[in-house]
């Protein structure tokens, strides 16, 4: 098992997966794991929709490039130019073809929601990571507004995804990129 500095070291955004599914049981005790996040007088307001069904993933993709390239063609802002071919090409997938994608969602009135939910997704990766599995917190894949496709996938109308994450069996660990140290600013005793 690894210590808490070397889960701290080796958890690594992955964004190239072998094909091989993971266990929808270990999935689920990494969310029962993340439960244990701390969140906002404890109200506890992620939820979780698990898919590893490779069709519906692709669906889910083709419907959030759609939307963030109508979004770019509004808005030029709204997305990184560089990133516009790569929603024009039908065979890029935003999930980056991992077997198993979580969608961390919530009620739309918390307030902490982002906060709380985000403190839980570090726990699914660092529960994934001590597994030998890798994820990528994937916020391309978060725009799904087809009424259709939610209702399909389970997501009520009062929640939204804070943040598709997906996992799987890396093919390999990429080095760790450069850290910065603390930016202290001041210590005020």
């Amino acid at each position: 098992m690894m210590t808490f500095t070397e889960l701290l070291k080796n958890r690594r955004a992955i964004r190239d997966f072998q094909l091989k599914d993971v266990s929808l049981d270990i999935v689920k005790e990494i969310l029962k794991e993340s439960c244990l996040a701390p969140s906002a007088s404890n109200g506890q307001p992620c939820q979780f929709i698990i898919i590893n069904n490779r069709e519906i993933l692709k669906k889910l993709s083709d419907e959030s490039k759609k939307n963030l390239l109508q979004d770019f063609f509004k808005n030029p802002a709204s997305l990184n130019p560089a990133y516009e071919a790569r929603m024009k090409d039908e065979n890029f997938n935003v999930y980056y073809n991992a077997p198993c994608l979580i969608y961390v969602i919530g009620s739309k009135s918390v307030s902490s929601l982002d906060v709380d939910c985000a403190l839980a997704i570090s726990y699914i990766m660092f529960g994934a990571t001590q597994r030998g599995l890798g994820t990528c917190w994937v916020h391309l894949g978060s725009n799904i507004r087809d009424q259709k496709i939610k209702a399909e996938i389970g997501m009520p109308d009062n929640c939204r995804i804070v943040a598709p994450i997906i996992i799987g069996y890396p093919k390999e660990i990429p080095a760790a990129s450069e850290r910065h140290t603390p930016q202290i600013l001041k210590i005020v005793s």
